[in-house]
């Protein structure tokens, strides 16, 4: 059985995404309070992989996430789409217009502005490590001043009442999850690839990396710049490509190596399904 890592606890959307991915296989979900710690466990041999959340289609990217990938050299083998349902949850017999504090992750609490500004404007917002977690506090409070922020498995899980569903502000809300490891294998079905390189501070420096890979009919569906600590002004860049041709996106990759000052591969795999 395979052991996976998760920000969060059972009922998170982390732990949804890990038995979306997994849904054919059996897995042992271990819980982690931090980033940090979901990846060292697979440093440390304590997990085989760590299913950790990358970007959402609202909140942006978890620049904090990419750099964690780097500092313990891990690979990712796959990723995963989950939408993202976000509903108000209370005690049970709470009456929503009594609102006086909503405690959950801050991406969950950026998702839902337009739905907190408009319901519940003088509520006094409290960011918590994760909703799952937000969600088990408030149940074990019993308070019903206190909203929180979660999926239905999660009002499930911890006995709370949905008082709003979809509460998010774009119902087309989706997060990519990362599926990472210290070791990866190439397969025939791997049609996608996340790099990261750093090229020359001058002009057209990173406009000439960019151009190899249309030339080569490689598609570009991310790219995100990181600052590099202790040089200001510069920075490293995360590209996601995607292909058809595998011959192409090698001879992309070769030519893109003599062009830039360092490239790594963080991983090879196979493209996840977007959510519709």
């Amino acid at each position: 059985m395979k052991r996976v890592s998760i920000q969060g606890i059972k009922g998170s959307f982390h732990e949804d995404a890990a038995l979306k991915y997994f849904k054919n296989e059996e897995v042992e979900i271990v819980e982690c309070k931090t980033f940090k710690q979901a990846v060292e466990m697979v440093d440390k041999d304590h997990v085989d992989l760590c299913v950790m959340a990358i970007e959402n289609s609202i909140a942006g990217s978890l620049l904090g996430n990419y750099s964690l990938m780097r500092q313990y050299h891990l690979r990712i083998i796959g990723e995963v789409y989950l939408h993202i349902e976000m509903n108000l949850l209370m005690n049970k017999g709470a009456d929503p217009q009594k609102i006086k504090e909503i405690h959950s992750h801050p991406i969950a609490l950026k998702q839902c502005m337009e739905y907190i500004e408009k319901h519940a404007q003088e509520a006094i917002l409290l960011e918590k490590s994760d909703t799952a977690g937000a969600a088990k506090a408030l149940m074990e409070s019993k308070r019903t001043d206190v909203a929180t922020i979660g999926n239905t498995r999660t009002s499930e899980l911890y006995e709370l009442e949905i008082k709003e569903k979809g509460i998010e502000t774009n119902k087309r809300n989706y997060t990519r999850f990362l599926v990472l490891t210290k070791q990866s294998k190439t397969t025939l079905e791997n049609n996608k690839t996340s790099i990261c390189f750093e090229c020359g501070h001058y002009h057209g420096s990173l406009a000439n990396v960019l151009k190899i890979f249309s030339e080569y009919e490689i598609n570009l569906t991310k790219i995100q710049s990181i600052p590099i600590l202790g040089k200001p002004e510069e920075y490293s860049f995360h590209v996601d490509l995607e292909y058809l041709d595998q011959d192409k996106y090698e001879k992309a990759i070769h030519k893109a190596l003599k062009n830039v000052s360092s490239l790594s591969i963080l991983g090879e795999y196979k493209k996840g399904i977007m959510p519709r």
